[in-house]
């Protein structure tokens, strides 16, 4: 029996009961949504009605709540420099958790934050000030998620740090990030990360032969730990290796070819994790949902 658990972003219109439906047409044993719109500040509160709903359909569909790993809203920046923009992403976030944990639901998956602070390449004290930029809005972001966690004292909903590809002044490129973030967040146990394939190829860490993905997992394992890894985002690539550019395409169908996939299939420290499609073209999940399956026990 498979211990992978692979699905897609389904979506959640007309309600987050729909989702777990979603999931199950396309033959999805995990899912990823939003539990609210992503590109609103504020959202109705959930009803009773919804979240009853919500959890009979995700018995029907025999999807696990540990197999689903919600997203945030795109607005939310833990680490903006403006108070303001800070404030509100904090109490969206916060709010982000509360709804999580009403629909019973373990895991919350966000990008950790972006410094915004442009730096002219031309400065003589360019790197100087990019790498202060840079610590001062991890710090940020590590207080951002220390405050999430005070606020829910009694929640189990994990804090789970997603990578990026290190585009414009985003941060959690490397994974020196995610293992700073880690080591402020006093509660250990709310934390987790979420690797997606894209940002991390395009972030400069290969996955396109059986040597660099060893070499890409050795390090990740050495500067985070698996123990913290709570989910995956499975996309291919259109910008090459190292671009720093985010841009998902279909898998197999970009710069990193199926190879990874497969390599990723196979290897037992992916189980018992949801396995996320963002890819571009939704038409496609089923056929992709299958074709990943297919891999499983195919070594070279």
């Amino acid at each position: 029996m498979s211990r992978k658990y692979v699905g897609a972003h389904v979506s959640a219109s007309g309600g987050v009961q729909n989702a777990p439906l979603n999931a199950a047409k396309i033959g999805a044993k995990a899912f990823a949504l939003f539990t609210k719109n992503q590109r609103q500040w504020r959202a109705k509160a959930l009803t009773e009605e919804s979240i009853e709903a919500f959890q009979k359909n995700l018995q029907e569909a025999g999807i696990a709540s540990r197999h689903v790993l919600p997203h945030d809203s795109y607005l939310i920046n833990l680490g903006a420099p403006e108070e303001e923009k800070l404030l509100k992403s904090r109490e969206a976030f916060i709010d982000e958790l509360q709804r999580c944990e009403a629909l019973g639901l373990e895991k919350l998956n966000f990008h950790p934050g972006s410094h915004l602070i442009k730096i002219p390449k031309k400065d003589p004290e360019y790197e100087r000030k990019l790498d202060e930029a840079e610590r001062r809005c991890l710090d940020r972001i590590a207080e951002s998620m220390n405050r999430a966690v005070e606020a829910t004292p009694d929640s189990k909903v994990k804090l789970v740090i997603e990578n990026t590809a290190g585009q414009g002044s985003n941060l959690g490129y490397r994974f020196e990030h995610l293992a700073y973030l880690i080591d402020r967040v006093e509660a250990k146990e709310r934390v987790g990360v979420c690797l997606d394939t894209c940002h991390t190829f395009t972030a400069g860490y290969d996955l396109r032969t059986p040597e660099a993905y060893e070499e890409t997992m050795k390090a990740f394992e050495e500067i985070v730990g698996f123990e913290y890894l709570e989910g995956m985002h499975l996309n291919d690539s259109k910008p090459p290796l190292g671009s720093r550019v985010d841009r998902h395409h279909s898998l197999g169908k970009g710069e990193l070819g199926w190879e990874p996939f497969r390599l990723i299939m196979n290897d037992p420290r992916m189980d018992d994790i949801p396995l996320i499609l963002e890819t571009i073209d939704e038409e496609l999940w089923p056929e992709e949902i299958r074709a990943l399956y297919a891999l499983e026990g195919k070594f070279p």
